[in-house]
């Protein structure tokens, strides 16, 4: 009898102990299931984002209407055209098979960011410079457009570039902008003139009022296109890197834009869009 006792109880805990592993078994199951189906739901949640484009069927692009040469609407046609807008038709043509499944939606400095987190647009393609501050915010593509401070000046100018602009050179440039202090500190004394806007400063340019005009390359690019007789010259002494914006987390939306980048440099079409537009061939 009490080797029967001993036995039933030697049983008992035996198997109360594997209850208890098996019980421990299922949570550790249960933990790690929960971990997977987080994963899972973090891929699933970014796979939608892809997912949902093409349920869609077109992909909605915010893109700037008054930028020449990168995102400028023809008043008669209605037609966006420049760089950002044949970049964001490459892009869709990546992700849709066709390059005109696409919807432009107007953008601004102010309102983009915005109008990305809230849903209205999948990506950001309007001149936008990557920054530690806005990469808080959004996640963004390999640099697609090197830009940065330049200067614009009337053709035959003896400036040639920042190493031709002494104190004694008048520069123009716009109220506020980080051009007007980053010039400052490039030539130390030299006397600068400021406008409300660029294109007042263009203006003053082309009536003699400066010797040349100071900011961000793109928007130069642009001048000199409405006006032959005027040029950009020398290297960007600042660097202002373009990047693609989409929402944060969305790495596949970054994965299709960024193998798009690559497909059109590795088949040359990156080259053309650049020539096109900005009138020659992307330093090397």
């Amino acid at each position: 009898m009490k080797m029967s006792k001993s036995f039933k109880c030697l049983s008992v805990l035996m198997i109360a102990a594997i209850l208890v592993i098996a019980g421990c078994g299922n949570n550790n199951a249960k933990s790690n299931n929960a971990g997977s189906g987080n994963a899972a739901s973090g891929n699933g949640t970014d796979s939608k984002a892809i997912a949902k484009i093409k349920e869609r069927g077109k992909l909605l692009v915010g893109v700037k209407y008054d930028t020449r040469l990168f995102g400028l609407k023809d008043p008669a046609s209605g037609n966006v055209e420049g760089f950002d807008i044949d970049i964001s038709k490459a892009i869709a043509k990546h992700i849709l098979g066709d390059e005109n499944a696409i919807e432009l939606k107007e953008v601004t400095s102010k309102t983009r960011i915005p109008m990305l987190n809230n849903g209205e647009i999948d990506m950001v393609v309007a001149t936008m410079t990557i920054t530690e501050e806005r990469k808080k915010e959004v996640d963004f593509s390999d640099v697609y457009f090197q830009a940065g401070q330049s200067l614009l000046v009337k053709k035959g100018s003896p400036i040639t570039g920042i190493e031709g602009v002494t104190k004694d050179t008048k520069i123009l440039g716009s109220k506020g902008a980080t051009s007007i202090k980053n010039i400052k500190e490039k030539v130390p004394g030299v006397t600068v003139l400021e406008f409300d806007n660029y294109q007042d400063a263009f203006s003053a340019l082309k009536a003699g009022q400066g010797d040349a005009l100071t900011t961000d390359d793109a928007i130069l690019y642009g001048m000199a296109a409405q006006d032959p007789g005027y040029e950009v010259v020398g290297k960007p002494f600042t660097d202002e890197p373009y990047g693609i914006a989409v929402q944060k987390g969305n790495t596949a939306v970054v994965k299709a834009v960024n193998d798009t980048l690559a497909e059109l440099k590795a088949n040359g079409e990156y080259d053309a869009i650049y020539t096109k537009w900005i009138g020659k061939a992307p330093a090397k």
